[in-house]
């Protein structure tokens, strides 16, 4: 059993910067392999991005791909999301979920039925 708490959402102007953390407790942070995903108003929860249990394999989706970094600090059990760049269409909840399986390609780490954690989310609204 882990628990997930994302923290670091917020309201910013298109173009900056942000940094989601998600801290994990229970279960040992490293034996999960982690993501982040998002949520926006009348949409499908989506992808945002992947990482191996030691942080030596990333996954993006294409929508963030050369904004966003995702990585880990197996030490803190926490995972981040920078966020850079940001544009109107990045506003949404974001969560970051935990998984057990071993996920070898972005179809995997894409697939949120897949992961057995959720947090609770944080809100990042980008004004234009």
């Amino acid at each position: 059993q882990v628990q997930l708490v994302e923290s670091g959402g917020g309201l910013v102007q298109a173009g900056v910067s942000l940094r989601l953390s998600c801290a994990a407790s229970g279960r040992t942070h490293s034996t999960y392999i982690m993501g982040w995903f998002r949520q926006a108003p009348g949409k499908e929860r989506e992808f945002v991005a992947g990482i191996n249990r030691s942080g030596s394999r990333t996954y993006y989706a294409d929508s963030v791909k050369g904004r966003f970094t995702i990585s880990r600090d197996n030490a803190k059990n926490t995972v981040y999301l920078q966020m850079n760049s940001l544009k109107p269409e990045d506003t949404a909840v974001y969560y970051c979920a935990a998984a057990q399986l071993y996920c070898l390609d972005y179809g995997c780490y894409a697939s949120d039925n897949l992961y057995d954690y959720w947090g609770q989310g944080t809100q990042v609204t980008v004004s234009s």
